[in-house]
């Protein structure tokens, strides 16, 4: 098994990743800027090459609780894999997430 693959699939052994960022005035943080601070996360805590492909189709409400299920994906992984994104606090116009990869791939 090549390292990248080890390294990604390692996240699916309960990764909760805390993050924050600003939130829309509409309430919620973009999906792109979900996506992107979630891939930036995963690849720093893997200390991967390859950096994780996530796909988040919907916004997060920036409303404690929320959640958002996006996809991840990445070279040398086999399957896509779930990550569930939860609002966990806001702050003012901050919102703070945790992400969560699955166990197995879909």
């Amino acid at each position: 098994m090549n390292r990248t693959r080890r390294t990604l699939l390692g996240l699916a052994a309960a990764t909760l990743l805390p993050l924050g960022l600003a939130s829309c005035g509409a309430g919620s943080v973009d999906s792109d800027d979900v996506e992107d601070q979630a891939e930036t996360q995963l690849q720093q805590q893997t200390g991967a090459d390859v950096r994780p492909d996530v796909d988040c189709e919907d916004d997060l409400p920036a409303e404690e609780g929320a959640t958002i299920t996006c996809a991840l994906t990445a070279d040398g992984l086999d399957g896509t894999y779930d990550v569930t994104v939860t609002t966990t606090s806001v702050d003012g116009d901050t919102a703070n997430f945790d992400v969560q990869v699955a166990d197995t791939p879909r």
